[in-house]
């Protein structure tokens, strides 16, 4: 009987597909003891494998966190994809995602698409994520970001698990089929070079870095359907806890006058005075502003 640890990289009908650090693929069944745990292997869990005449997932390592929509654990990075123009961003949509990343401990990492269309709008927003501490790209159609995401994920995501979260019709999917040509995203078809077959119809699915163009230590999320739209409900911390999840903040925090300040109008807000003096972009104090309510309103039973 031989014990290997892995990733869970694909999942398809209660068969598991789990890769080795030396790249080597297994196809797997879960124990039958996670039904009665009430616990159920997710793509980007780290799983232990028993192999005895047939491969068996028998552990799942602690999650560092975990996605229901699109179902993905263990999520380092998150590449928040939105366009300049057509169509127009939502930023309260932007800003709630952003906020949730945080508290789960995922990094964000902004991309403007669509730069051609509307170069100055793009530098405007990116500008706003820039100034609020984000990584932040602007993609055109010269794809001149191409090679600095690609060098970003090489270099900052090693060993992580990266994903693409975009509205339908920002360009998330041909910006990833521009970063990783392997991958067919409109068709759901998938190059010889990584062989996983062709099927038109995706579940979430890792493909490791190494296997891709620019290559790279760590998973890239093939995550169809997922868009800023999935992560509209955000009901599970409370308002106490969203200061912390605007990185912007931070330094202000602790300056105000009333110690339990809620950063929304108080006469002596350091956060307030901030946005004031064109510290922090009101574009994203006018988001907190209204994601607070959202919270305050929240009953304890949404929880």
């Amino acid at each position: 009987m031989e014990e290997r640890s892995g990733k869970l990289i694909k999942g398809v009908g209660g068969l598991y597909t789990v890769r080795f650090a030396d790249g080597e693929t297994v196809s797997c069944k879960a124990k039958g003891a996670f039904r009665h745990e009430s616990l159920k292997p997710v793509i980007g869990d780290d799983v232990t494998v028993i192999s005895d005449g047939g491969n068996v997932i028998s552990a799942i390592g602690e999650r560092k966190n975990l996605l229901i929509r699109p179902p993905i654990s263990n999520v380092g990075v998150i590449f928040i994809t939105f366009a300049a123009a057509e169509p127009e961003p939502v930023l309260l949509n932007i800003d709630k995602l952003t906020c949730i990343a945080v508290h789960c401990g995922i990094r964000p990492v902004i991309t403007v698409t669509k730069a051609d269309i509307a170069p100055e709008r793009a530098a405007e927003l990116a500008a706003v994520y820039e100034k609020a501490g984000f990584v932040t790209f602007v993609s055109g159609k010269d794809g001149s970001a191409r090679e600095r995401i690609r060098e970003y994920l090489r270099t900052s995501c090693r060993g992580m698990i990266s994903c693409f979260a975009g509205a339908s019709g920002v360009g998330k999917s041909t910006l990833m089929t521009s970063l990783f040509p392997e991958l067919d995203l409109k068709t759901g078809e998938i190059s010889a070079k990584i062989a996983r077959g062709k099927h038109t119809t995706r579940a979430v699915e890792l493909y490791s870095l190494s296997d891709l163009s620019g290559g790279g230590d760590g998973y890239i999320a093939d995550t169809p359907g997922f868009s800023l739209l999935d992560f509209v409900r955000f009901d599970f911390f409370d308002k106490e806890e969203l200061p912390d999840t605007f990185p912007e903040f931070e330094r202000f925090i602790g300056k105000c006058r009333y110690t339990k300040c809620t950063h929304l109008c108080e006469d002596g807000c350091a956060v307030c005075q901030a946005v004031r003096d064109g510290i922090i972009p009101v574009s994203r104090h006018d988001s907190y502003i209204s994601l607070y309510g959202d919270l305050k309103n929240k009953h304890k039973w949404d929880k």
